[in-house]
């Protein structure tokens, strides 16, 4: 790192990521999400990314072509696997190159493109892949009076943040309602949240009226407002980014008949919902990293309790089945 005012480094736990550019203004989109981690002085990254601002994009790499679509927000992309190199290519605008296995990432952007938050991701990915850790689409709270911590998995719009927002107002700690870190190790998962704003929807503060004073008149096309992790802060315990052991793993369910329930999960039922929503296959397989995704899902299923949390009506319910639940 040259220590310039361009230079970043954040501390993904037992990672470092470092980021050089011409502009700073070039990694503010990642600055925004993990500025709280961002680390000053003299520090060696584990995982180095290089944004060149240019007109020469490498648009037809080496490899198989593994996806070739569009993606939410971003547009149309393509993935080229070429084995030791992954490519993700957004026409026109930018590229990004990821070398695994010299735990770097080189960024090509046009002078008047801005990085795509997908691009971004995937190279966030590949450097807490290189730390032995795995982004999954999951919330984390801290157990009343323990460090411990549950993960609930769902997916989208099934309300993983009005449950964990709900748990939150009855004395459990929110680590991240969309978003966490895993490793596992033989007979240990911990786990940390990625400190990012919370989108709460109209729906949510009408069944947890606790966050009203965190909230706005103004809500935007998906009726949801972002709130900030500090605002949050004032009515409810946010946690630290540090990683913490993994208690239970709680698959999140609609209640068909209005009444909150806790009820055991097998580990393979519970293994197969949490791959199909974190483990992405392209039109050539599993790609390294995903494969090693799906192991350490596979190690956290072996690990920890697992449980289906069917939400009713009053979510806030949960919070005793899960005490008593984690007790015995």
């Amino acid at each position: 790192m040259s220590g310039s005012a361009a230079d970043a480094c954040y501390a993904l736990d037992r990672q470092v990521i470092g980021v050089s550019a011409e502009r700073a203004e070039q990694w503010r989109e990642l600055d925004r999400m993990l500025g709280s981690l961002r680390i000053t002085g003299p520090v060696e990254s584990g995982f180095h990314v290089n944004v060149l601002e240019t007109l020469s994009l490498p648009e037809t790499p080496a490899g198989t072509l593994a996806f070739d679509g569009e993606v939410p927000e971003d547009g149309h992309c393509r993935m080229v696997d070429g084995g030791d190199i992954v490519h993700l290519i957004f026409p026109g605008r930018q590229t990004v190159s990821i070398h695994a296995g010299e735990r770097r990432a080189e960024i090509r952007v046009r002078p008047d493109a801005k990085i795509a938050w997908t691009l971004w991701m995937l190279v966030l990915d590949a450097a807490l892949d290189a730390g032995g850790q795995h982004m999954l689409h999951t919330a984390g709270l801290t157990l009343p009076d323990s460090d411990a911590l549950v993960l609930i998995h769902a997916p989208s719009g099934t309300g993983k943040t009005t449950t964990s927002l709900a748990l939150a107002s009855q004395g459990f700690g929110l680590c991240s309602d969309d978003a966490m870190i895993l490793n596992v190790a033989p007979g240990k998962a911990i786990a940390w949240g990625l400190p990012r704003h919370v989108k709460i929807h109209r729906k949510t503060a009408e069944l947890v009226p606790l966050v009203a004073p965190c909230l706005g008149p103004t809500w935007d096309r998906n009726g949801e407002q972002a709130v900030s992790l500090e605002r949050l802060g004032e009515i409810i315990r946010v946690e630290g980014p540090g990683a913490r052991p993994v208690a239970a793993l709680l698959h999140l369910a609609r209640s068909a008949d209005g009444q909150t329930r806790l009820v055991a999960m097998a580990r393979t039922d519970a293994m197969v919902a949490l791959a199909a929503d974190n483990v992405r296959t392209g039109m050539t397989g599993l790609l390294p990293l995903q494969k090693r995704r799906l192991a350490t899902i596979a190690r956290l299923v072996s690990t920890v309790p697992t449980f289906t949390l069917e939400v009713g009506a009053q979510p806030a319910d949960a919070a005793s089945l899960i005490r008593s639940a984690l007790a015995g």
